[in-house]
């Protein structure tokens, strides 16, 4: 299933198709003939990861293509699932440069910024034959179980200077076993691709989350911010505390629940949700993001996701005009709380009316910080 409005608008593609050399040959007949400066991929895990990049290297060779494996994937239809989604640039509008870290164990902070320095001359120079009036931005993937996100996205922030960043977290689904970054050929572990798009058109990046903050409060009081383990909350055993302050101390932890009952954090004048990943059996809470003695959280409230979604879209609207696509990092847990909630069906219609794809992810990233629990991403105008 493919959308190709004009030469300069994303080709936007996907397919359902469970063999790799099928899914990829749909995306081709997609893209046919029409010079791409780069591509988006994002997949689900269940493909056979050498299959699919030999069908890749076959039918999108010399294609600049970037991506990752997902936790869902989002297409024209909304929320899909067991595919893939294609978003390709035209090559008369924009141009695409990218730089793999791997190795994320062994990071270098200062190798990180030398490297994203030269990645930012590079890209400028490369879009010089689009003219003058150029628009810049970065995207970000980086493996969801690596536990580096944090400081690789503000390591990459600070060295693009004025260029924002926005990007996700790879996915397997709910299986948290293993997580997989797409670039040069090949799907990697432990690795983080940053892209610089560039492009004459308008190119606005958002963040925004569906939760505010609640009345009950809770201190981290035991934790390893190594394995983002909390052990303890208000002294007491972390999931029991955490399930009584929700109000719920019955319940099974699950992460409908945690969808449901975010903890949010107060930084940089405003609320930040810090989802909970799974509860261990010795009732400790793992955590989908940096965590650690001393931090002050609060339960977070919903609101009206759809009023809000809506007032975000319009708002995109206004910044870049008519919409040609938006591209979607979009939290698997609003996934799953939007199922919990019966909303599920609403949101997909409105992201598919939106024009919004993507990939569910296991955090997202805008500008220096790492979250969770947001829709974050890049409008692109007409």
């Amino acid at each position: 299933m493919a959308e190709v409005l004009t030469d300069s608008s994303l080709v936007v593609a996907s397919s359902h198709s469970g063999d790799p050399v099928a899914a990829i040959g749909e995306i081709a007949a997609a893209i046919g003939s029409l010079p791409l400066a780069g591509g988006l991929l994002f997949c689900s895990h269940r493909y056979a990861r050498e299959g699919l990049a030999a069908a890749i290297a076959d039918r999108l060779a010399g294609l600049p293509l970037i991506g990752c494996t997902s936790a869902g994937e989002l297409s024209e239809r909304g929320y899909d699932s067991d595919g893939l989604v294609f978003i390709g640039f035209p090559h008369d509008a924009f141009r695409m440069t990218q730089h793999c870290f791997d190795d994320l164990d062994c990071f270098d902070v200062e190798d990180g910024r030398r490297a994203v320095r030269a990645l930012t001359a590079n890209a400028r120079a490369a879009a010089r034959p689009l003219g003058e009036a150029i628009n810049h931005v970065a995207l970000f993937l980086v493996d969801g179980l690596s536990h580096r996100e944090e400081l690789l996205t503000m390591t990459v922030q600070e060295a693009l200077g004025d260029t924002l960043m926005v990007g996700g977290s790879s996915g397997d689904g709910m299986a948290f076993s293993e997580t997989w970054v797409f670039h040069d050929g090949a799907f990697r572990r432990d690795s983080a691709v940053v892209a610089i798009l560039s492009s004459t058109k308008p190119m606005h990046v958002f963040s925004a989350n569906h939760y505010r903050p609640g009345p009950e409060k809770m201190v981290i009081t035991a934790a390893d911010p190594i394995e983002r383990i909390v052990h303890e909350i208000n002294a007491m055993p972390a999931a029991d505390e955490y399930r009584r302050l929700a109000g719920r101390p019955g319940e099974e932890l699950d992460a409908a629940f945690f969808a449901a009952h975010p903890p949010m954090v107060r930084a940089g004048g405003g609320y930040h949700v810090r989802s909970i990943q799974s509860a261990n059996p010795d009732g400790s809470l793992t955590f989908y993001c940096a965590i650690d003695t001393g931090v002050v959280l609060t339960i977070g409230e919903p609101v009206d996701r759809l009023e809000g979604m809506n007032a975000l879209f319009s708002d995109l609207e206004r910044k870049v005009g008519a919409i040609d696509h938006i591209i979607g990092f979009d939290c698997v847990l609003n996934r799953i709380d939007a199922e919990s909630r019966q909303l599920s069906r609403e949101v997909s219609a409105l992201y598919a009316r939106r024009r919004l794809v993507g990939f569910n992810t296991y955090g997202e990233q805008f500008r220096g910080a790492h979250i969770n629990q947001t829709l974050s991403g890049l409008a692109i105008g007409r």
